[in-house]
């Protein structure tokens, strides 16, 4: 690896840890200015302030997140998009280039693929592309891909999941986010078939944030470089207090029960 992508990669994950907190922001393409992201700039503001590493946006909404003070934090140009209102959903498309993310101030860049829907193939070819690109600049890519389609049965699955953690390491990605596979067992198999940091996604929401450090927990304890979940710290009451107990549990090593005690604490 070269140093400008080791340069840009310290920039999104601890560099003492190796892991890493991502909070995509990037929903408003898909269902909206749903409650959380209306307000670009206020919640990018309680998002640094919980310490996350980086987050996630499309590039027209990097100018409303923009806050020109206090902590810095690293910025990943989501490249690829669709609609809930579209009747096929999980047909992403690419809807900006590695060179305009550069423009902006991209630390990376990142592509969402469905494996399994009909037009999987546009989406390999588009993050191929995307990776080849990306490398010429010395840009990190963050792969997000999921089961999604007819003859996906079980989406969780170990082996499904394995798969899909695979499959954007083999085209070239250097962070590959996935669904969590609902135990630590089963994500180590999904981890260890990898040889790039594996993030989880946080999927819908989540009604116990109990579950959701839970959860965080676990695939960190699989061996996981941390987490790339939106709507559940965006959604919750309090984005900056959550993210601390996560921060506690990812880069601190705090277990649970810490974590939550100091969600309760005023």
């Amino acid at each position: 690896m070269n140093i400008g992508k080791s340069i840009r990669l310290e920039r999104i994950i601890n560099r003492d840890t190796g892991r890493t907190i991502i909070v995509p922001l990037d929903h408003g393409v898909s269902v909206g200015p749903i409650e959380g992201i209306a307000d670009m700039r206020g919640t990018v503001t309680n998002i640094v302030a919980g310490g996350a590493n980086a987050v996630l946006m499309h590039k027209g909404v990097v100018r409303c997140g923009h806050r020109a003070r206090g902590r810095d934090v690293g910025l990943i140009i989501h490249l690829s998009a669709s609609t809930d209102l579209s009747p096929f959903p999980n047909a992403k498309t690419l809807v900006c280039t590695v060179e305009e993310a550069i423009k902006l101030g991209a630390d990376a860049v990142s592509v969402h693929v469905n494996l399994g829907d009909e037009t999987e193939a546009r989406m390999l070819d588009d993050l191929g592309r995307v990776t080849e690109a990306a490398a010429s600049w010395s840009v990190p890519v963050l792969a997000m891909v999921y089961a999604r389609g007819p003859k996906v049965k079980k989406q969780f699955d170990a082996d499904v999941v394995a798969h899909c953690a695979r499959v954007g390491n083999e085209l070239g990605a250097d962070i590959v986010k996935v669904p969590y596979t609902g135990d630590p067992d089963s994500f180590a198999r999904v981890v260890a078939g990898c040889c790039v940091p594996v993030v989880i996604a946080g999927g819908p929401k989540i009604d116990s944030r109990r579950a959701l450090l839970e959860m965080i927990a676990g695939s960190v304890a699989a061996g996981g470089a941390g987490l790339s979940v939106g709507r559940n710290v965006f959604q919750d009451p309090d984005p900056a207090k959550l993210l601390a107990a996560v921060t506690a549990i990812v880069h601190e090593g705090a277990g649970v029960d810490a974590a939550m005690e100091s969600l309760i604490k005023e």
